[in-house]
């Protein structure tokens, strides 16, 4: 009699945690998301661009093809790169809305992936040039004797803090003056971390440099203070 309460007690175990593994993988517990390295490091942010769910970049050429997840709901959006910016991957409000956390502009855990073609370089390593990329562009045009540090458009990311950008081309600390060529006006930042754009400025450096209603600066000079 005993030896059969033993069997059933052991059984009766066994189903609890079986039944425990499953709702803990149904709730998302389990590590069963995308795993890889992204091709693309830092934070990944959008411009108020319209149509379809699309991207810019200034490390893959127009029409690469490419699968953006945020690892923090798994949620995932296919892109076409459909022009230049000033980050390896900057999606249009389309495509963030397909990915991002309720209220959150920034994407912090993520994995970019290409669909159609090599990886990206790796961090650190140097773009190819023009005449080895198709689809890819020149900085823009500046005043005379000074030239862009950074080429594409500007955008920002939302934080409550003074004047500041974040950088995957300069290191914390680095000094940068960011000069909006269509209104004529500057600001002066410290990058304060890591993105996945060229510059990326925050709310507020931004909001001292973008024309009324514009979430890009797309005509700009980048310059190294240091």
């Amino acid at each position: 009699m005993r030896l059969q309460r033993k069997h059933v007690l052991a059984a009766g175990v066994a189903v609890v945690a079986a039944a425990t593994v499953a709702v803990g993988t149904g709730l998302g517990f389990a590590d069963s998301g995308p795993s890889g390295q992204s091709a693309c490091p830092g934070s990944i942010t959008f411009s108020a661009e319209g149509g379809a769910p699309g991207a810019t970049s200034d490390r893959f050429p127009v029409g690469t093809r490419l699968r953006v997840t945020n690892l923090d709901n798994d949620r995932s959006t296919e892109v076409t790169v459909v022009g230049p910016s000033g980050s390896c991957v900057l999606l249009n409000s389309a495509a963030m809305e397909l990915v991002r956390e309720p209220g959150r502009n920034v994407i912090r855990r993520h994995l970019v992936e290409r669909l159609d073609g090599p990886a990206a370089p790796p961090d650190g390593a140097a773009p190819s040039g023009p005449a080895d990329r198709p689809g890819s562009f020149s900085p823009p045009a500046a005043r005379p004797g000074t030239a862009s540090a950074c080429p594409g458009p500007i955008t920002f990311f939302e934080e409550a803090a003074g004047p500041g950008a974040t950088s995957d081309r300069f290191p914390v600390g680095t000094r940068l003056r960011v000069t909006n060529l269509d209104n004529d006006r500057a600001t002066t930042v410290t990058v304060t971390g890591p993105s996945a754009s060229c510059v990326l400025l925050n709310s507020a450096a931004m909001e001292q440099i973008r024309e009324p209603g514009k979430n890009l600066v797309r005509n700009n000079v980048v310059e190294v203070l240091r």
